[in-house]
């Protein structure tokens, strides 16, 4: 699916899409070609009726490694927020709006803007050998790729000081501790069956659904309370009109499992 791109892998199998970041000599590190091979990619996936749910990973022993430095041979001649503005922020935006679920799944180092890649995912599974790190600041740069915006609403406004004022690296365990991700597995076998899981639960459920509780979600530190409940009763309304709220009624009435469509 999708085989022409560079930097980057695309599988879909039984209505489960697998992006897989794919330069694994520099750790998955994102140039300008991966980010916008990223944002064609989740942009595709979100409008494909075939694709129930999406999986973000690293092909290797890597998740990603931030920015790739080595692309960029002097700063002096660009400008960090053209770049940001022109890569990183419509990719994040296009994870943020994606009508799919994504689900990261952490096979090891995620640094840098390859942290922000992660927390931007709707739910994080970790192998246990994972690290990561808010790594900006060792380079005398701040958070960016939504960082700033995912960090504290997982880990809260003191940790997530703690950690990009600080930039030391720290282990999925110590990131499953906090809050940061959703779930840590010991071995890379029980990693890969846990995400299909996973991903195979969400992808039987009512995926219009899903997608409204997405979005309710990421809109509610923005939105005040009256305004949450009128964004609720308008989601609400469009999921009432669903086939797989029919079904869910009728499953109920029947003392029976559901078996939704996503229509």
């Amino acid at each position: 699916m999708h085989s022409n791109y560079q930097t980057i892998k695309v599988e879909l199998k039984n209505h489960l899409a697998t992006i897989s970041l794919n330069r694994p000599k520099v750790k998955n590190a994102i140039n300008r070609t991966m980010a916008k091979e990223l944002k064609q990619a989740f942009d595709r996936l979100s409008d494909d009726s075939n694709v129930n749910v999406i999986i973000l990973t690293g092909e290797g022993d890597s998740f990603c490694s931030g920015q790739d430095l080595n692309e960029f041979p002097d700063f002096n001649d660009i400008s960090l927020a053209e770049v940001l503005q022109e890569r990183y922020n419509p990719l994040v935006m296009s994870m943020h709006n994606c009508a799919k679920i994504i689900i990261g799944k952490i096979n090891g180092i995620a640094t840098g803007a390859g942290l922000s890649l992660a927390l931007a995912c709707d739910f994080t599974v970790a192998i246990e050998s994972a690290s990561f790190a808010v790594s900006f600041v060792n380079i005398g740069l701040v958070p960016d790729c939504g960082l700033s915006y995912h960090l504290p609403r997982l880990v809260g406004r003191a940790k997530a000081f703690e950690l990009s004022t600080l930039g030391f690296k720290f282990s999925a365990q110590d990131a499953h501790n906090i809050g940061m991700i959703n779930m840590m597995v010991e071995h890379e076998n029980i990693l890969h069956r846990k995400v299909n899981e996973l991903a195979e639960r969400y992808a039987a459920g009512p995926t219009q659904t899903l997608g409204m509780i997405k979005q309710l979600l990421n809109r509610s530190f923005g939105y005040s309370l009256d305004k949450m409940l009128e964004k609720e009763a308008s989601c609400q309304e469009k999921a009432g009109k669903t086939a797989d709220f029919k079904e869910g009624i009728f499953a109920f009435r029947e003392k029976r499992k559901t078996e939704f469509t996503g229509k």
